[in-house]
């Protein structure tokens, strides 16, 4: 397994792509080996450096009667044994700072959702855990207003520092990913990510719940590497439509070797 020094510089790498993917939310124990095995093998085959994602807990749900996830304590243990038993580093949600104390000591990244990227007490408690910090942009943020929240981080003391983009709000129940928001985002140097599946969700489309449009996440994925990004971020899932979260914009599993197979192509492209 490698230390934390050794993550961070395969997220500063020019030469490399990475990947944060995963389920949306942990189900159960089976599903996130699943995925994170798979991923691995595929990522490794392909050159490309990978980090298994899952949520614990997604306190953000449209719905009151939305499955949230298996909770903190059993969350975090599924998340030790994918680190432990695959061999890859891990990366959650965290909504509270006394969350952001408990998982700092299991998983290697800790990410602000987007909605909370303003939160200042969240962000100083997980950039004093000393773990890499995942930005999410707010989707009511300017790429250009993430530079006040990535000086949060800093001043509270973080040094590895992520930012992610993963679309705006454009009218009702819609997000729109503007290019631009690659090199702008990169001017605070930091590496960026690209986060393909939310970029193509319907925010509350589905009336209790999201929709979305994975059919358009590649295409997406595809401008965001020709526009410099360094990483991408996809959901995936053995089968989307029987996902308890995010299922409309998760990518299916079986198609993902395909896929990262062709955005590699991109991004060597653009690196060259």
């Amino acid at each position: 397994m490698l230390n934390d020094a050794a993550i961070w510089k395969n997220f500063n790498s020019p030469r490399r792509l990475f990947l944060i993917a995963g389920p949306c939310v942990i189900e159960n124990e089976k599903l996130c080996l699943q995925v994170a095995a798979a991923l691995k093998k595929t990522c490794a085959a392909l050159g490309i450096f990978y980090v298994f994602k899952a949520s614990f807990d997604k306190a953000n749900r449209t719905s009151a009667r939305s499955f949230r996830g298996m909770g903190m304590e059993t969350g975090l243990e599924i998340l030790g044994k994918v680190r432990a038993k695959v061999g890859v580093p891990v990366l959650t949600d965290i909504h509270t700072e006394t969350q952001a104390a408990i998982a700092g000591e299991v998983v290697d990244i800790l990410q602000i959702p987007a909605f909370l990227c303003r939160q200042t007490d969240l962000i100083e408690a997980a950039a004093l855990t000393g773990q890499i910090v995942n930005l999410k942009k707010g989707q009511f943020l300017s790429p250009v207003e993430m530079g006040q929240v990535v000086e949060k981080a800093r001043l509270a003391g973080a040094d590895k520092i992520l930012l992610t983009e993963r679309g705006t709000t454009f009218g009702y129940n819609n997000l729109v990913a503007d290019m631009r928001s690659v090199p702008i985002l990169k001017r605070f140097g930091c590496p960026v990510i690209f986060d393909a599946t939310h970029s193509v969700q319907l925010p509350g489309g589905g009336g209790d719940k999201s929709s979305g449009q994975r059919e358009f996440a590649p295409v997406l994925a595809r401008a965001a590497l020709a526009a410099g990004a360094n990483g991408l971020f996809f959901e995936t899932h053995p089968n989307p439509n029987r996902a308890l979260s995010d299922g409309p914009n998760m990518i299916p599993l079986a198609e993902m070797p395909a896929l990262l197979r062709s955005l590699l192509k991109v991004f060597n492209a653009v690196k060259e």
